[in-house]
């Protein structure tokens, strides 16, 4: 009952068959989550643009506009590009996972899917959402970690740790949204600058790295087999 009093947020589902979408909005609004359902992308979009949300749950195989064309245009527009977004699809192929995070996903499900975990992801991302280990001046504090940028400094449990600057933008990037999953190409794009290059392999050694760096806090660094990596939230 708990969750239920305390759970008011809007969750947009994109999904054309009835029987799912009408399954998802039961299990949602049992948790206390307030849903609406759009069998098209034109209409999510226009809904979207219109009256916001603070999740979509979209599906990839929808009439007219595709899946992936609807997260385009939200991630394009700055009156829906904040939105978090959870793909719910049978595409499960890796190629079409790495799109869907690559276009600015938040998560990815694959049909068929537990409703449990469905419920868990979109918990997780509503709670990143109101994540308040952000604070002033860019400075993040998750977990036992304190990283910051003002002063290129990362500290676990008030001792600090020596990380390279390659190391350091990795870990800010992946921490500033914990639980997000980013692609190689995201971390690459992120931490790229003009006197180094990085690569696919790069990312990996570094990330192996900056687990034996972090020590017990190394497990917050998850590894997404054929995809990428998150910071666990």
């Amino acid at each position: 009952m708990e969750r239920q009093e305390m759970a008011r947020e809007k969750i947009l589902i994109v999904e054309d068959e009835e029987n799912i979408l009408e399954l998802i909005r039961y299990n949602l609004g049992k948790e206390g989550y307030l849903t609406e359902g759009y069998a098209t992308g034109e209409e999510a979009v226009k809904k979207a643009r219109a009256d916001g949300g603070d999740l979509i749950l979209l599906d990839l195989m929808l009439p007219g506009l595709d899946g992936f064309e609807v997260l385009k245009i939200l991630k394009n527009d700055n009156r829906t590009e904040t939105i978090p977004v959870i793909i719910v699809s049978a595409k499960g192929e890796e190629s079409d996972i790495v799109t869907g995070l690559e276009l600015g996903a938040d998560d990815y499900i694959t049909k068929p899917f537990s409703l449990k975990i469905l419920v868990a992801r979109v918990r997780s991302v509503l709670r990143r959402r109101k994540n308040l280990s952000q604070v002033s001046e860019g400075m993040v504090r998750i977990h036992d970690l304190v990283i910051d940028p003002a002063r290129h400094e990362v500290k676990l449990k008030n001792k600090p740790i020596d990380l390279t600057a390659t190391e350091f933008r990795i870990l800010q990037h992946l921490a500033q949204k914990p639980g997000r999953v980013f692609t190689r190409n995201q971390i690459i794009n992120a931490v790229r600058g003009e006197n180094y290059i990085v690569t696919d392999r790069t990312v990996d050694v570094q990330i192996t790295g900056l687990r034996k760096k972090l020590k017990t806090a190394g497990e917050y660094l998850e590894t997404i087999r054929g995809v990428g990596y998150r910071f666990k939230d």
